[in-house]
């Protein structure tokens, strides 16, 4: 295997080098990797709660809006 090290710069320009499609690949993976790590940051957040005995609709609408913004940061 050879490893060769390159500027984040450098990387982008490859990118912008590939076909659509391998474009494509690249950006929906890295939305996976970043969906993944902020689905994971929720449920850990989400089992540290106290229970709760009831939660209402304006809990789940709240809770929806929280995670919406958190994705769009």
């Amino acid at each position: 295997m050879i490893s060769l090290p390159i500027t984040l710069e450098q990387l982008i320009m490859a990118v912008q080098q590939l076909p659509k499609s391998d474009r494509q690949q690249i950006a929906k993976a890295l939305i996976e990797v970043e969906l993944q790590s902020d689905l994971t940051a929720l449920i850990e957040e989400l089992y540290n709660l106290p229970p709760i005995e009831e939660i209402t609709d304006a809990d789940i609408i709240q809770e929806i809006k929280a995670v919406r913004q958190q994705m769009s940061q």
